[in-house]
């Protein structure tokens, strides 16, 4: 019996061997898993539809081209309706499902939220459209990275708008009391302040979904302000701008990429005219942007939506990361992004240490005719 064990060891030494060679193998030759997480449902769908869409044209054209190290990209398309307690969900389904690298989020309470989970897994999360500063400066997140600038930025932009081409003096900063919304508005108030030429007459939050802001409108009437700084999503911008027009007040409207959206124009309708809003700067003549635009249209009979170019932008530099590096290792990919420039259509952009994208930033914008343009 002794005899007959010696000899039968080898052999399912042998056996074993093979086994997990074919299970190698067969990882090996799957495809690379990029999950797609963001608002898909709701009132704030129109931001990340978008990006579920960018995703698609670019995997399309990827796989078209042989995939990424011989394997084709598969995309995992997961809905958090831009709430955090719907993305902690996501962020466990999307690793249950075996991702690699996550496309997402688009809110910035939810991409904090899930931001952990990616972490302790060693996931890769890049944003097109998550603003918060802590996000990247905080130095708790070292697996996220942004194709879109951050809040502070944001906020100064509207600050000095509001001062050096405005000429105005007296400000109310009101916020929708989220990471985004509130952290961008005590940016705006901080700089307003410590600039010595304004005074903030209002800090206020707003309840989110709220039926009427009338009593916020009438505060913003009585302190005098000559503008509103808001933080904040198209949902709640849209009321208080059609209150405030309604009751003839001729108020100052600055917002965020939060309500550079043309669903805040269908929704505040002609009394959206005139409102500003900062937002990704105008990359429109990048021949990359151009094709990538070009590209929605022909493939979903429309113009791409908020965020479209950061999350196409952002699926491309992902993809070469991967490629760059060889495989989907973590610690590879990272280098790569910080490393590897990559040409997108928010230009050639790679990395810092941070995770923000080198090379992109702001714009100021106005609504007319109906139409967000670009303030020179």
């Amino acid at each position: 019996m002794k005899n007959l064990r010696e000899r039968l060891l080898p052999a399912a030494a042998i056996i074993l061997s093979m086994i997990i060679a074919v299970s190698c193998t067969k990882q090996e030759t799957g495809s690379i898993k990029v999950g797609v997480a963001g608002a898909h449902s709701g009132d704030l769908a129109s931001y990340g539809l978008p990006t579920v869409k960018a995703a698609e044209l670019v995997v399309k054209d990827v796989n078209a081209k042989g995939g990424i190290l011989g394997k084709k990209v598969a995309l995992l398309v997961e809905d958090d309706v831009c709430k955090p307690e719907v993305a902690t969900n996501t962020a466990s389904k999307l690793l249950s499902q075996g991702v690699h690298v996550v496309l997402g989020h688009i809110c910035s309470g939810a991409t904090k939220a899930a931001l952990g989970i990616y972490k302790e897994s060693k996931i890769i999360t890049m944003s097109p459209s998550a603003t918060n500063p802590p996000l990247t400066q905080s130095g708790d997140y070292p697996n996220f990275y942004r194709t879109i600038a951050s809040d502070d930025a944001q906020a100064r932009l509207e600050v000095d708008f509001a001062l050096d081409t405005l000429k105005l003096k007296k400000m109310a900063v009101l916020h929708d009391k989220g990471d985004y919304g509130k952290g961008l508005a005590e940016f705006a108030k901080d700089f307003l302040d410590k600039s010595g030429r304004a005074e903030v007459v209002l800090f206020e939050g707003i309840t989110p979904g709220a039926v009427d802001y009338s009593a916020v409108i009438q505060k913003i009437k009585n302190s005098g302000a000559e503008a509103v700084i808001y933080g904040g999503y198209h949902p709640e911008a849209s009321k208080l701008v059609m209150l405030m027009r309604k009751k003839k007040m001729d108020t100052f409207f600055i917002s965020d990429d939060g309500v550079k959206d043309m669903t805040f124009i269908k929704v505040a309708g002609e009394y959206a005219e005139g409102v500003y809003a900062t937002g990704p700067k105008d990359v429109s003549k990048n021949p990359l942007a151009i094709a990538a635009t070009d590209a929605h249209k022909k493939a979903y009979g429309s113009d791409p939506g908020a965020f479209f170019l950061n999350a196409y932008a952002a699926t491309l530099a992902l993809l070469n990361a991967i490629e760059k590096a060889g495989s989907t290792d973590y610690q590879a990919v990272s280098n790569a992004l910080r490393t590897e420039y990559v040409d997108t259509p928010l230009g050639k952009i790679k990395f810092d240490e941070r995770g923000d994208a080198i090379g992109v930033g702001f714009s100021m914008y106005q609504v007319k005719n109906g139409e967000y343009v670009e303030v020179k």
